[in-house]
C-alpha cells in the first residue's frame, strides 16, 4: 500500500479534514457520523469510499456535494489518492457493517491517517485484539463512537461514581429494550436488519452485539469497572432467525457488586429505552435515554433529587458537554457530537506532536472488552447458562 502519510511538520490550522467508509446513500449511520462531525464546526467531509457499489458511492459523493475525483471505489483507491495531497484527509470514518470494520480501519491506521469506528469495533475478537495492536503500533487515534457517552448527565454520572457519591457499589442495571425485530424484517429485505441478523456480517452476537455492548460499555463507563464473569440466556424469538434478539445477562463484579444486563429488539412497545441503574450503599442513579437530559439521584433515607443537563444539579462534566441553556433539550445527535468534538481536541493536539488527557472517548480497548462481552455471552449460552470468565487482562 506503499509508506505511511507523513504530511507537513507542523499542520496548518483549520477543521479536521474527514475521509468515510460506508454511510451513502439509504445508510442511517452515515448520515448521523456527518451530521455530528459537523455540529461544533471541526471537521468537514473530504473524501470517501461511500458504497461497496462504486455507482452507488460515486452518486452519493454527488449527494454530498465531494469532489468527483475523491470519490473512491475502494479503501485502497482512497489511501492511494489521499497520500501526498496538502488537504488529504486526517481522518477516516468507518461506518460499515461489522465485519468490515477490521479491515478498512487497519488500511487506514497502517496508512498513517486517525480512525473513528462504529461499534462493535469488529465481528471477532481475535480481530479486535489484532486491531488493538495495530493502533498501539501505527501511533494514531481509534474513537469508537459508543456514542452514549458523550451525553452530558451520563458524564456527571461517572464523575459523581468517581467521587464517591454513591458509597460502596453494590448494583448495576443496564437495559437496551426495542421492538423493531419483533417481526422478521430481514426476510422483507430491510438492508439494516438483514445485516444485522446474519452472523457472517454482524459477528457471533445478535442484540448483544447491536444493543447489548452499548448497555455494558455505559454500564463499564459510569462506573469505572468492568465485571469478571457473567452468565448469559440468550434467546432466538424470530421464526428463522440466525442470531439472538433477547439477551437476559448476570454479572458479576470483584468488589462483590452484582450487575444486569438485558438486550432486546423484540420487547413490544420499546422504541430506544435504553437505562441504566446503579445503586450504592449510600445513594443511587438513574438515567434514561429517551429522556437524557435528566438524572435522578437520592441518598439513603432523603427524596430524590433531579439534576438536569445545564441547570439544577448540573457538575461541570455536564455543562461542559452542553451547548445550549437549561430547559432547551439536547439527545442522541448532540451525545454523537460530544464523542466527536473529543475526538477533534484529540486530533489537534496530535497534529502539534502533543496529547489533549483531558479528551475523553471511548478507544480500542472498550472496543476489545465489548468482544470479550459478547464471546463471553455465546459460551456461557452454549453450556446451558453457565458462569463463564469475561477474558479481561
Amino acid at each position: 500500500m506503499g509508506p505511511p502519510f507523513r504530511g507537513k511538520t507542523k499542520m496548518a490550522p483549520g477543521r479536521i479534514r474527514l475521509g468515510m467508509i460506508g454511510g451513502g446513500q439509504g445508510a442511517f449511520i452515515g448520515g448521523v457520523h456527518r451530521i455530528a462531525a459537523r455540529m461544533d464546526d471541526r471537521f468537514t467531509l473530504v473524501a470517501g469510499v461511500l458504497s461497496s457499489d462504486p455507482d452507488r458511492g460515486r452518486r452519493s459523493a454527488t449527494d454530498l456535494g465531494l469532489a468527483p475525483d475523491r470519490a473512491y471505489g475502494s479503501v485502497d483507491e482512497m489511501v492511494a489518492g489521499e497520500r501526498g495531497r496538502p488537504d488529504g484527509a486526517e481522518v477516516v470514518a468507518v461506518v460499515t457493517p461489522n465485519h468490515l470494520h477490521f479491515e478498512a480501519a487497519k488500511a487506514c491506521l497502517e496508512a498513517g491517517l486517525h480512525v473513528i469506528c462504529d461499534k462493535p469495533v469488529t465481528a471477532t475478537l481475535e480481530d479486535a485484539e489484532t486491531l488493538a495492536r495495530v493502533v498501539a503500533t501505527s501511533g494514531k487515534l481509534f474513537i469508537l463512537t459508543h456514542n452514549y457517552t458523550g451525553y452530558p448527565m451520563i458524564r456527571q454520572a461517572r464523575a459523581m461514581v468517581a467521587a464517591g457519591e454513591l458509597g460502596d457499589l453494590r448494583v448495576v442495571q443496564a437495559e437496551y429494550a426495542q421492538d423493531w425485530l419483533t417481526t422478521p424484517l430481514e426476510q422483507q429485505g430491510i438492508k439494516g436488519a438483514e445485516w444485522r441478523t446474519d452472523p457472517q456480517r454482524s459477528g457471533a452476537g445478535g442484540s448483544i452485539g447491536d444493543i447489548g455492548t452499548h448497555a455494558y460499555n455505559l454500564a463499564a463507563f459510569v462506573t469505572g469497572r468492568e465485571p469478571t464473569s457473567l452468565l448469559a440466556d440468550l434467546a432466538t424469538f424470530g421464526q428463522g432467525r440466525r442470531l439472538d434478539d433477547n439477551a437476559s445477562i448476570l454479572l458479576r463484579y470483584a468488589d462483590g457488586a452484582k450487575g444486569m444486563v438485558w438486550a432486546s429488539q423484540v420487547a413490544v412497545g420499546n422504541e430506544n429505552h435504553l437505562t441504566l441503574r446503579i445503586y450504592g450503599s449510600k445513594s443511587g442513579l438513574e438515567w434514561n435515554q429517551e429522556d437524557p437530559n435528566r438524572l435522578w439521584f437520592t441518598r439513603h433515607g432523603e427524596p430524590k433529587q433531579l439534576m438536569t443537563r445545564n441547570g439544577a444539579g448540573a457538575w461541570p462534566e455536564a455543562v461542559r458537554s452542553s451547548r445550549i441553556p437549561a430547559g432547551h433539550p439536547e439527545g442522541y445527535l448532540e451525545g454523537f457530537a460530544n464523542i466527536y468534538t473529543e475526538a477533534a481536541k484529540a486530533i489537534e493536539a496530535a497534529r502539534q506532536g502533543a496529547v489533549d488527557a483531558t479528551a475523553l472517548y471511548p478507544t480500542v480497548g472498550d472496543g476489545v472488552r465489548g468482544m470479550r462481552f459478547i464471546e463471553a455471552c455465546v459460551t456461557s449460552n452454549a453450556a446451558g447458562g453457565q458462569w463463564t470468565v469475561i477474558s479481561n487482562p
